[in-house]
């Protein structure tokens, strides 16, 4: 294809990737028309429609699958070939894209914003707070460069990188705060507020609480830590929440807090990235900045 370039490719990703002319191009800061002109340069190149357009979104044609495989191919390529020329550089600099779930970033987030801009003073951070699947698709796609996750991901092209563990801890209402802490056989008969469906953190609540999918249970489900945390407070069941988030999360809510007895619920949080990443060295010196700043909100 001569004249084919990377912008183009780009774009194409962004349609592929948002099912949507509109959003793909506030994604790539264009306007929509000058982003339908290159996809349509593009599929003249191709000599075969790549997307088929429908009045709300679009879907890509069979040659369109067959060409975003490539397509990303391309662009992974092409962002692990810069990373190699920044990783000749030195210490980590310019754009460096970072991934955190939800039950961590607010809670991890700004001492690592401050020790990562002392360390190095050159980078440019972008964050992206999401669910583990989705930082996960975006890692694999090269549109991260590393994401701070739950631990396992048991992805063979990543590599993991423990940071520290932390106990999970019940959150119920005040009156209950004598009454001894239920056993994970008595929670299946409590009202249990969870996080909605794609949180990690549920389901790892669930499987302390021995609970499968296809059991009957009187589940209630929100947003966020914090919403479950007002929910208790208002009578509405009980709760589990890392104990990073205690001090945000507790300091105004008229909730009890406590601590199972041994075997505790436990999780790993760690840093993952592409192993194939050139900058592999400095995202070993970023976890490890990560790790000791895990350890002193965690402990």
């Amino acid at each position: 294809m001569i004249g084919l370039t990377l912008k183009q490719l780009r774009y194409f990703d962004a349609l592929a990737r948002h099912q949507h002319f509109g959003r793909a191009a506030e994604a790539c800061s264009i306007s929509q028309p000058a982003l339908s002109l290159q996809i349509k340069e593009l599929e003249i190149m191709s000599g075969a429609p790549l997307v088929e357009r429908g009045a709300r979104s679009i879907r890509l044609t069979t040659v369109g699958e067959d060409f975003i495989r490539k397509t990303r191919e391309v662009l992974v390529a092409v962002d692990e070939l810069e990373d190699l020329i920044r990783a000749s550089k030195g210490p980590l600099s310019g754009r460096f894209r970072l991934g955190v779930i939800p039950t961590v970033a607010p809670y991890l987030l700004p001492a690592t914003i401050t020790a990562l801009s002392a360390q190095f003073p050159e980078i440019d951070l972008e964050l992206r707070e999401s669910v583990t699947k989705s930082l996960v698709t975006d890692l694999m796609d090269s549109r991260l460069d590393a994401a701070i996750v739950a631990l396992p991901i048991s992805e063979p092209a990543l590599r993991e990188f423990a940071l520290f563990k932390e106990d999970f801890l019940l959150v119920r209402p005040l009156q209950d705060a004598a009454k001894p802490v239920p056993s994970p056989e008595m929670l299946k008969s409590m009202r249990l507020l969870l996080l909605e469906e794609g949180h990690c953190f549920r389901d790892q609540a669930l499987s302390f609480c021995e609970i499968t999918k296809a059991q009957p249970r009187q589940l209630m489900e929100g947003s966020s830590l914090s919403t479950l945390v007002q929910m208790v407070g208002a009578g509405m069941g009980v709760t589990l929440i890392p104990e990073m988030a205690l001090p945000l999360e507790t300091r105004s809510a008229n909730v009890s807090i406590a601590r199972f007895p041994p075997p505790r619920p436990t999780r790993t949080i760690g840093m993952v990235w592409r192993k194939s990443n050139p900058l592999s060295d400095q995202l070993m010196q970023v976890g490890a900045i990560v790790r000791g700043v895990g350890q002193q909100v965690s402990d």
